[in-house]
């Protein structure tokens, strides 16, 4: 029901049939969801949890089980809305960053990748500190609630190896971020806070630039260029020394 045409909205052919079944069904177990949409039950998890993320469906707990139920259709214009905004970050981002790349055909030992996926912002990482000259990961780190998990489990992997090779960390993130921070202080390294809203996560080290995009499918650019990486050192060092503890 309307499968192919959740599809065209955006959703993936997994979401759509479970979305759909969840709509004729109106509330249910995984059980059912897995049987009737025909999803794979190791994959059902993550289909329902990335639908709660878009805000297309809800759930509640009954006697320690949880049962799953689509929220109003009209969520699905919260929803068109949401991946607007996105576009429109992406957008602005690469409106941003495009005169930037433009210098990078000035620099012969400059050059700029493309990661997509855990692994391959797992890779951009490790191409980014693969340079020992630098001590200090320089970072903006854009605080978002939906995307927190991610980015926190993806840096839970790489803080040991960091403080392996003894690279030390200096971050400046929104003020949303201080009530999480408080929780996990131990965890992050030395941090700042600012009031006005960070674009992107942004890690500077030595002389490249690794810019993350933490959507459902992550996206990197790493770009490598003195130059670049000095002007964004710059700019961080400004910030650091107005920013709050």
């Amino acid at each position: 029901m309307f499968q192919k045409e959740f599809e065209e909205l955006g959703l993936t052919k997994g979401e759509s049939k479970v979305y759909s079944y969840l709509l004729k069904a109106g509330i249910s177990t995984t059980g059912p969801i897995v049987k009737n949409s025909k999803v794979a039950y190791s994959k059902v998890y993550e289909i329902l949890e990335r639908l709660i993320r878009k805000g297309l469906i809800s759930f509640i707990i009954k006697e320690k089980t949880k049962h799953y139920k689509a929220l109003q259709p009209s969520r699905l214009n919260e929803y068109l809305e949401k991946e607007k905004k996105q576009i429109q970050n992406k957008e602005k981002l690469l409106t941003e960053l495009l005169p930037k790349l433009q210098e990078l055909k000035k620099d012969a030992k400059s050059s700029a990748e493309i990661y997509t996926g855990l692994n391959g912002i797992k890779t951009a990482y490790e191409n980014l500190i693969e340079d020992k000259k630098d001590k200090t990961i320089k970072y903006f780190y854009s605080y978002k609630p939906e995307t927190y998990k991610r980015v926190n489990d993806f840096y839970f992997q790489i803080f040991p190896k960091l403080k392996k090779l003894k690279i030390a960390l200096n971050g400046i993130t929104n003020e949303e971020f201080k009530k999480q921070f408080r929780k996990e202080r131990n965890f992050y390294p030395r941090i700042k806070f600012v009031k006005f809203p960070i674009p992107s996560n942004i890690d500077i080290f030595s002389d490249k630039i690794l810019i993350t995009v933490w959507e459902e499918i992550p996206m990197a650019i790493l770009i490598t260029s003195k130059e670049i990486a000095d002007s964004f050192r710059e700019y961080f060092d400004d910030v650091w020394k107005t920013a709050k503890h």
